[in-house]
């Protein structure tokens, strides 16, 4: 059995939770296979803000991870044409924080796919704030359908995928269109 397939046996949940909120606010540039730019602005309506600090609000460092997480996500799906219903982190390996983002800065994310085997994605990512590294990571990602362990999944695949469409098009919108 495979890392990937025991997210779901181990957690005894049908598929895991997909994350409701988005910290990627659009997609720039999106070449599939390869690389992915998008942006996240940063504004004090962010909910976190009032906690994280309340008189130095700062993006969470987590967060920022998170948000190159999902562009990362979001390149694997197009570039397999949404054929996984499911992208996940696996490992963020070589972190590193070297600024804060604060309310009123873009963070710029560039993720580019280095490695693929089996169901693993090996990712480059980078944030920046107007040209100055804010973080950098290595990803890995695992793709699966739910169905690949469970053929009563299908069903449940094909609304993901429905869904995950839908979303990409709010956060892309290429100049062919």
């Amino acid at each position: 059995m495979s890392f990937c397939s025991t997210l779901t046996a181990s957690s005894g949940a049908l598929y895991p939770p997909i994350m409701y909120f988005s910290l990627i606010d659009k997609i720039d540039t999106l070449e599939p296979g390869k690389r992915i730019v998008a942006t996240k602005s940063l504004s004090m309506a962010e909910e976190y803000l009032q906690d994280h600090f309340p008189n130095f609000p700062v993006m969470p460092g987590v967060l920022m991870l998170e948000a190159l997480t999902q562009a990362s996500a979001w390149l694997i799906r197009v570039s397999e044409d949404f054929a996984p219903s499911i992208v996940v982190l696996k490992e963020a390996r070589n972190v590193k924080y070297a600024r804060f983002v604060q309310p009123g800065q873009t963070l710029n994310i560039v993720a580019e796919i280095v490695q693929e085997e089996n169901n693993l994605v090996t990712l480059k990512a980078e944030g920046t704030v107007e040209g100055q590294t804010n973080l950098k990571a290595k990803l890995v990602l695992c793709r699966y359908n739910l169905s690949d362990t469970d053929p009563t999944q299908t069903l449940t695949d094909k609304k993901l995928v429905t869904e995950m469409r839908e979303r990409f098009k709010n956060l892309y919108r290429s100049i062919k269109q």
